[in-house]
């Protein structure tokens, strides 16, 4: 006779948001790493899809919601995601939490922040990377930009690397435990 234990794991999604260039991309590719979970990037989804990016509402309501497409199909499977994009309004972050956190996931937010010198640093920098994202992306969504009213934390990622990493994995131990 076999005994099997059967372990139900609600999936969970982080969701990273934050301005282009504040370091968004790589603290979501290393909690990936640690925790086992699926990234799924706007910016490497708009590239798959379009060769030349126009960055129209258009072209970006298409890139969100192919982005909740695979988010909802991955989490249905059980598996964890990580979505790593700018949700700059508050709508659009309330919109991940209303079409795939029906079925009980987690959705953990975190916002980075950096000064405004380092991330310019980081834009000019920039190579191979998925985002095409310059000073001038950055100053208009800046303008618009919406701070994060929900539960969720702050990581500035001017501070070391690593413990910005132990911050975002603590936060969300409960689920990856």
């Amino acid at each position: 006779m076999f005994d099997f234990v059967i372990a139900i794991v609600t999936p969970m999604i982080v969701l990273f948001c934050g301005l282009p260039g504040v370091g968004k991309s790589t603290l979501a590719r290393s909690v990936a790493c640690r925790t086992g979970a699926s990234i799924l990037s706007s910016d490497k989804i708009r590239k798959e899809l379009i060769r030349y990016p126009t960055y129209t509402r258009a072209e970006g309501r298409l890139v969100y919601d192919i982005l909740m497409l695979l988010t909802k199909y991955l989490t249905a499977a059980g598996i964890d995601c990580i979505l790593d994009a700018t949700f700059n309004r508050e709508r659009s972050r309330m919109e991940v939490e209303n079409k795939l956190c029906s079925n009980n996931l987690q959705m953990y937010v975190i916002e980075c922040t950096c000064p405004e010198e380092i991330v310019l640093g980081r834009l000019r920098n920039r190579k191979n990377d998925f985002s095409d994202a310059d000073y001038s992306v950055y100053s208009k969504m800046k303008s618009i930009y919406e701070p994060v009213q929900g539960k969720h934390l702050d990581i500035d990622t001017s501070l070391p690397y690593e413990v910005n990493l132990q911050k975002v994995l603590s936060y969300v131990s409960k689920a990856v435990q």
